[in-house]
């Protein structure tokens, strides 16, 4: 039995043990042991193959829709192998030989050849769902479609090849659409990346030319670094052009930060000199007792030393601490000297009130007016003898040695209205002037000015004289 020539497609499905090769290239294949036509062995009915994978579907505005992919389905139906081998392919224009079969039954020829159709609707799928998804090149896709669709018509397959042509068609139809629009998408990708790196060098060039933040801008700087490097689908040519103002700008901003913590190091060297002339002044101050004096002028330093400013952040606090040390030196010895004081002062308080309590009670000018002077006379003198008291107690102490006084010059007063009343005013006027000398001495005295209380006692003792001399005079007459 001679087999018929079969056609010579491009075989898709690839290499396979049941491959039926044209008669002009394939060795002679062993005859039957009986003459006749084969008998076909009995083998189990297939069962149904399943379909190509279904891809995602693409999107109505990127391609045309696309027919959902046709599994091989039953062979009988698509194609069939007569007594003689030959296999036929059923079209919608008649039967096609598409070659032999003696390698087995008929149903695994059908199989076989089935098997290279699905082999070849796969290959359509992948190209159908490399289309919907937009990935890689559509005119590559194309031309792999216009390769498969111009082998169909001679591809030894079964299975529904006109459902594949149609599909191979519109592949070929829509990958120009396809390839149109994601050009526009990369070109429109393009325009926004561009925009937005150039909003990006704007806004360095801002930074670079104004800013004085430094921490805030260097840290915006590094962040739009960061973004810049995430923006893809920029040309080179125009991706240079903007990286180059970029650059620009960030060289721009660190040259003026470098200058700017120059300058700040140089002020905080000075302010570091400064700060060690103020201590050296502080350290020879820290002896000093002019407790006054010396106190005001501790404040000035610690104004002038706010006034420096701040040394390098490694000396500024050792400066700051040798500094106080010397403060601390001098204030600890005021304090010392200060709380004796008062323990002085208290103890002066003490002694004026137990003087004063004595006072009170011994003099009576009511029954001796010349006696009550004299020892009112000699309380002032202990009383100023003794010194300062605490300030608290002052006032009340101050108030009645006043009062005592006041009960002596009340009882003149009742005398010399008894005598004349020119020489009892003459010798009023007198004491009055003497007592108001006495009271500026020890007002003088609590300010420190020993000089005029000196002097003021002097003067007091004079007119107290002559008021001792007027009352003597109205006493003798």
């Amino acid at each position: 039995m001679t087999n018929p020539t079969d056609p010579t497609p491009a075989d898709p499905g690839g290499a396979d043990p049941g491959r039926v090769e044209p008669a002009a290239s394939r060795p002679a294949e062993p005859t039957a042991p009986t003459p006749g036509p084969p008998k076909p062995h009995p083998m189990p009915k297939p069962g149904p193959k399943p379909g190509p994978r279904p891809g995602p579907r693409p999107r109505a505005a990127d391609v045309h829709p696309v027919p959902t992919p046709v599994p091989c389905g039953d062979p009988h139906e698509f194609g069939r192998i007569d007594a003689d081998g030959v296999v036929w392919l059923k079209t919608t224009d008649g039967e096609r030989q598409i070659g032999s079969w003696q390698a087995g039954s008929i149903e695994d020829g059908l199989a076989h050849f089935s098997r290279k159709f699905d082999d070849l609707a796969t290959e359509v799928e992948i190209l159908e769902e490399r289309l919907a998804a937009r990935s890689g090149d559509p005119r590559k896709a194309q031309t792999a479609a216009r390769h498969l669709l111009d082998a169909l018509p001679t591809a030894a397959v079964i299975g529904d090849v006109a459902a594949l042509e149609q599909r191979l068609t519109v592949i070929v139809g829509s990958a120009d659409e396809v390839a149109d629009s994601i050009k526009a998408e990369r070109e429109q990708a393009r325009a926004t990346a561009i925009a937005r790196k150039e909003a990006l060098a704007a806004e360095a060039e801002d930074i670079g030319a104004e800013s004085t933040q430094w921490k805030v801008a260097g840290d915006r700087l590094r962040a739009i670094l960061d973004e810049w490097k995430s923006i893809k689908g920029v040309d080179r040519k125009t991706d240079d052009a903007l990286w180059k103002r970029y650059a620009k700008a960030r060289d721009a901003f660190n040259r003026r930060r470098g200058a700017h913590f120059a300058e700040l190091d140089r002020e905080r060297a000075g302010a570091k000199a400064r700060k060690e002339e103020l201590i050296t002044r502080a350290e020879e101050l820290s002896t000093s007792t002019d407790w006054g004096a010396t106190s005001a002028r501790f404040r000035e330093l610690l104004t002038e030393w706010k006034a420096a400013g701040r040394a390098p952040r490694d000396a500024d606090d050792a400066l700051w601490q040798r500094f106080k040390a010397a403060q601390d030196v001098f204030f600890s010895a005021r304090n010392a000297a200060t709380s004796e004081r008062d323990n002085e002062f208290a103890a002066n308080g003490a002694a004026k009130m137990a003087l004063l309590e004595h006072a009170e009670k011994s003099i009576d000018p009511a029954a001796d007016l010349d006696a009550a002077r004299r020892e009112f006379r000699a309380f002032r003198d202990q009383w100023d003898e003794i010194g300062k008291v605490p300030r608290d107690q002052m006032g009340s102490l101050e108030g009645r040695a006043r009062a005592l006084e006041k009960r002596i010059r009340d009882a003149e007063d009742a005398q010399w209205q008894r005598t004349d009343p020119e020489a009892q005013a003459r010798a009023a006027q007198f004491a009055d002037r003497a007592a108001q000398l006495e009271d500026q001495a020890r007002k003088a005295d609590d300010r420190g000015k020993a000089k005029d209380a000196v002097k003021l006692r002097e003067q007091a003792a004079q007119w107290r004289e002559w008021a001792d001399a007027a009352a003597s005079a109205i006493a003798d007459r």
